[in-house]
């Protein structure tokens, strides 16, 4: 398997630190709101990933983050007149409804910041005793002067890194680069006793003590959006080496910005979306399937017409799963003549032809377009098989079974949702009994009635298929 890593900013075979074992860490969200379909993105390319490896026979430990406390939880609970935990509380609450409904499956551990305030502390007590930061009245900051090779993960020009963090300049700071690892307590904040006084931990300092209480000191992949490679995953790197002397992480993955009808996505603007916003008119599988359509460190368009063309592919996957158990329940054990038989022969073949470019393109850079294009791939040859009088039932269950195998890597759920209800059978036995009885009047009107209700009704020598509209 090869992976693109922004660290090396090239595609590398990945092998894990240790063998048939991978360690994986994912920045997860702030949780002082819902989160966007911006954020959704990395945690639904990197859940893929994760299934994937375990896939692939890996032993997968994956942590992702809860930041419940920064300026933003800090600003959003005073808004609202709650407190900051209460604020968390109810956000992760909701992260995790939504992120279920995505079919995103909840990481090996979930660590919130303020459980991990131990294990915070002692790693900038680490690097205060080694030199790598200092103490100033209103915190303790990194000294990005004594990290070396800072800037190799964004390779952004030293100069270039110093002018940006003029923007917020502080006055306490050595260097324009370094940042707060402790922010000394404000009025009416929440805080931690630390041996630097009340306070509470800097954004980046977090990651870096989670990702060492449950992965270790060096990790095989850390994951994220392009705007986190700085400063956030910068300063990981730089903190995180310098306390332990090893490498942080392996592998750094980064998937692209969504755009929103061909503009980035801002509040500002107002094409802002929440996930809840849009789980409030589409199909959770459909946003799903659209954000796993691109490949992952490409941009992305995020509209209306795109998930709808998302939707009537996914349709296309399950109408052909449906299609594929309607005519192996009525198939014979063996080829009814000839033509059934190599058309049994040629559905196997493909598949196995599948199956292997669905590896080949996973392992090339975790290519979940081109594993879509696989799956579309099968569902044309299984529909053109199907379709074929007398073909074993074996060769159809046996695409079917590659079918969601794929699909259940990409976590797609390939198999219609919808049952049959009871006056929708009641009706297509009916018909079946108005047709028995050549009454093609009496047919044509039941299956009005039949769509009306939201299914329809197809004949085939199998007999009546039902699906919804």
């Amino acid at each position: 398997m090869r992976l693109y890593n922004t660290l090396a900013r090239e595609k590398q075979e990945f092998v894990p630190v240790h063998p048939g074992e991978v360690r994986m860490y994912a920045c997860g969200p702030t949780v002082y709101n819902y989160f966007h379909i911006g954020n959704a993105r990395p945690f639904v390319l990197f859940d893929v990933l994760r299934r994937y490896l375990e896939y692939r026979g890996y032993k997968v430990t994956f942590v992702q983050n809860f930041t419940d406390i920064d300026d933003k939880m800090i600003r959003r609970a005073a808004e609202e007149g709650v407190t900051v935990r209460e604020l968390a509380d109810r956000f992760i609450g909701e992260y995790r409804k939504d992120a279920a409904r995505l079919g995103i499956r909840p990481a090996t551990h979930q660590p919130l910041a303020t459980e991990c305030m131990a294990d915070i502390l002692d790693l900038i007590g680490t690097l205060v005793a080694k030199g790598f930061a200092y103490e100033t009245e209103d915190g303790v900051y990194f000294d990005t002067a004594k990290s070396e090779g800072y800037g190799k993960l964004s390779r952004f020009p030293l100069e270039d890194l110093e002018a940006g963090a003029r923007v917020e300049i502080c006055a306490t700071k050595q260097h324009p680069t370094d940042f707060a690892v402790w922010k000394k307590k404000k009025e009416g904040e929440p805080s931690w006793p630390s041996p630097w006084g009340e306070g509470r931990p800097g954004w980046h300092i977090e990651c870096s003590a989670m990702a060492r209480r449950y992965l270790g000191e060096t990790i095989d992949i850390h994951t994220g959006g392009q705007d986190l490679v700085f400063p956030h995953h910068e300063n990981e790197i730089a903190q995180s080496e310098a306390a332990s002397g090893k490498p942080f992480a392996n592998f750094w993955l980064h998937n692209g910005f969504i755009n929103v009808d061909n503009e980035k996505m801002s509040k500002s603007k107002g094409n802002f979306f929440t996930v809840r916003d849009i789980l409030g008119t589409y199909d959770a599988d459909v946003v799903r399937f659209f954000l796993l359509s691109s490949h992952y460190r490409s941009p992305v368009n995020f509209s209306a017409e795109l998930l709808e063309a998302a939707g009537s592919a996914l349709t296309r996957i399950r109408t052909c799963t449906s299609n594929l158990e309607f005519v192996a329940a009525a198939a014979p054990g063996t080829a009814g003549s000839e033509d059934a038989a190599r058309a049994a022969e040629a559905l196997a073949s493909t598949g196995k032809d599948l199956r292997t470019a669905f590896l080949a393109g996973m392992d090339d850079d975790f290519n979940t377009a081109d594993a879509i294009g696989t799956v579309f791939e099968l569902v044309r040859a299984a529909n053109t098989a199907a379709a074929v009088p007398g073909i074993p039932a074996g060769a159809l269950r046996d695409a079917l079974a590659l079918l969601r195998e794929i699909c259940g890597v990409l976590g797609v759920a390939c198999d219609e949702k919808a049952h049959v209800p009871a006056d929708v059978a009641a009706l297509v036995d009916q018909r079946a009994a108005a047709r028995a009885a050549k009454d093609w009047k009496r047919s044509d009107g039941i299956r009005a009635e039949i769509r009306a209700l939201g299914f329809d009704v197809k004949d085939t020598p199998q007999g009546q298929q039902v699906a919804p509209l």
